[in-house]
């Protein structure tokens, strides 16, 4: 069952307590109540006044050890919340409201005494022993829970608190770590693109080159099949002119026949 949430208003003492004076007192808050009783179901059958004055004087003893305990429990419970994880940090709070609803039932407890001891009926004193042993189940139960948060959770525990500072270093230097990295993989990154682009620009010049190399190329190719054509056209020219010239030459040159008239013989 979830306890209603309690405030109470804050006390300023006129002294520091120092750290880690909670657990010793602690001992007191336990013990006292248990001892109180064990005390009263003794005098149920003893019925004897001195030991219910001593049960007295020790559950009002146990409620200054209980404000004690709240007040220093207060001072550690402030030293050790940041070094616990968030488990622990609940534990803390839920530690703390029952501890005050403690407080507070070791005056109830103190007054039902009281009263038990005005009101000599013994429905009254039936009543104080129920309300002891709902506190001693209470004191039990807190007691626990106290244990768990030094010995599960390393509440004020120096060498829990030595490793949670290095392992909040190691999560800081961590977090660089993977900073410098993320800088490091956008710096490649970066320097990936540029030679992406670099390779493209240079892929797209050596295309544009080829291309103009091409192009000259196939010109220059034009040109000289233009040329050689010309120079055919030429030579074939001056061969004709030359085979003319030899043709002529060698009509010029060849000697010409003279006609030849038949001899007439003589008449015998």
């Amino acid at each position: 069952m979830e306890l209603p949430a309690l405030k109470l208003p804050q006390i300023n003492l006129p002294f520091d307590i120092p750290v880690l004076l909670h657990p010793p007192i602690d001992h007191f808050v336990i013990a006292i109540p248990i001892l109180v009783l064990i005390i009263e179901i003794i005098n149920l059958f003893a019925k004897k006044k001195a030991i219910g004055v001593i049960s007295f004087v020790l559950l009002v003893i146990g409620m200054v050890a209980a404000i004690a305990a709240y007040l220093t429990g207060t001072v550690d419970g402030k030293e050790a919340f940041d070094a616990l994880t968030q488990a622990g940090q609940s534990e803390l709070k839920e530690h703390k409201l029952l501890g005050t609803y403690l407080m507070l039932a070791s005056t109830v407890v103190v007054l039902f005494k009281l009263l038990s001891a005005m009101i000599q009926r013994g429905l009254m004193k039936a009543l104080f022993l129920l309300v002891l042993v709902v506190f001693v189940a209470g004191i039990l139960k807190q007691g626990k829970d106290g244990g768990e948060l030094v010995y599960k959770y390393g509440a004020n525990v120096e060498r829990v608190a030595d490793l949670d500072s290095d392992l909040f270093d190691a999560n800081e230097e961590l977090d660089d770590l993977k900073d410098q990295m993320k800088s490091a993989s956008e710096k490649a990154a970066q320097k990936v693109e540029a030679a992406k682009e670099t390779v493209k620009k240079a892929a797209s010049a050596a295309v544009e080159k080829s291309t103009e190399v091409l192009e000259s190329a196939k010109k220059s190719a034009a040109e000289a099949a233009e040329t050689v054509k010309e120079k055919s056209a030429d030579a074939v020219d001056a061969v004709k002119e030359k085979a003319a010239e030899v043709k002529e030459d060698i009509t010029t040159s060849s000697p010409k026949t003279e006609a030849v008239e038949p001899t007439t013989a003589p008449a015998e």
